[in-house]
């Protein structure tokens, strides 16, 4: 279930310094660092850190894999030094937990095996030592396609006591996000093409827009 209070945003993909700052300066919360080389959105390590150099105090860093080695992970965190990961593959709760940072896991809705609200609240009950479950579309690309997928699948999850803080991601944009926060009451809201003009170029009046959206929907 939500907790009470604001609901955070992530913006995901950020290729450009530009991007950076004008999600910092809009109140984005956390920014997404990808590190899955198939995707339009993949950065180097040196990309990556001189990215990371411009996110201040505050303002959370996730580095983004998708069933990376443990060598991959390792030199992220020592040459990025990101506050949070994010597994969005096929990655066990122990591969998960053991680099000692804080981490989310992805669940791609409607996969094979968590295309049932049963089923994919045991999938989840898996990962009981995660910062939070993020629920994204199901697609080949892991994330960043714009699709969305059914909320009534999140039913279970947002009945289950034990329920991690829920991470709403999947075709959100401005337009749509407010009726996902309506159904999901999610913790947190993470947007990646749907606040783009192209795959990794940011469009900071869409961020803006996007946040304005938020924090309508944050005081109905």
């Amino acid at each position: 279930m939500k907790t009470p209070g604001r609901t955070r945003i992530k913006v995901c993909g950020l290729t450009r310094p530009g991007d950076v700052a004008a999600a910092v300066d809009l109140g984005v919360d956390a920014l997404g660092l990808v590190f899955y080389p198939p995707s339009r959105r993949a950065l180097s390590l040196d990309h990556a850190a001189a990215l990371r150099r411009q996110v201040p105090a505050f303002v959370s860093t996730v580095a983004l894999f998708v069933n990376p080695s443990v060598a991959e992970v390792e030199q992220v965190l020592a040459r990025v030094r990101p506050d949070l990961l994010q597994f969005h593959g096929e990655e066990p709760p122990r591969f998960c937990a053991q680099f000692g940072v804080p981490y989310l896991k992805a669940f791609r809705v409607g996969a094979p095996g968590l295309d049932s609200a049963a089923n994919l609240l045991a999938q989840c009950r898996l990962y009981d030592a995660a910062g939070g479950w993020l629920f994204d579309s199901y697609s080949a690309g892991y994330g960043g396609s714009g699709l969305s997928f059914d909320a009534a699948l999140l039913a279970a999850v947002r009945g289950d006591a034990q329920a991690r803080p829920v991470v709403l991601s999947g075709g959100l944009t401005a337009e749509t996000v407010g009726q996902g926060i309506a159904a999901v009451r999610p913790f947190a809201v993470d947007v990646s093409s749907g606040v783009e003009s192209a795959p990794g170029i940011k469009d900071a009046d869409r961020i803006a827009a996007f946040v304005a959206a938020v924090r309508a929907s944050d005081c109905t």
